[in-house]
């Protein structure tokens, strides 16, 4: 299905930047989040541990930057370039609900 990109994880917050702004004005945050968890695959268990990069705009934003290091969370959002120019991914938060 070409367009889908929609990706929702649980994870920990383990590392947040500050709060901090765009040229354009709108609020925004880096955070590194970690992921485990127990998957189905090819009939069997397998356990998964990554750590993923994450950023936020906006409202979103401004709620990530109240979560404790070490918060766990349920971020909804897309996968994007992780720079403009760069080869790495990171997922662009749109929703959270900390847990």
């Amino acid at each position: 299905m070409p367009g889908a990109n929609r990706l929702t994880l649980d994870a920990r917050l383990t590392q947040r930047g500050d709060l901090r702004y765009t040229p354009a004005g709108i609020p925004a945050i880096d955070c590194t989040l970690v992921h485990e968890s127990v998957q189905a695959e090819a009939g069997g268990q397998r356990r998964v541990e990554c750590e993923v990069f994450a950023v936020a705009f906006a409202d979103v934003a401004r709620k990530l930057a109240r979560v404790p290091v070490g918060g766990e969370l349920r971020c909804e959002g897309f996968l994007a370039r992780r720079y403009r120019t760069g080869v790495t991914v990171a997922l662009h938060i749109t929703d959270i609900a900390s847990g």
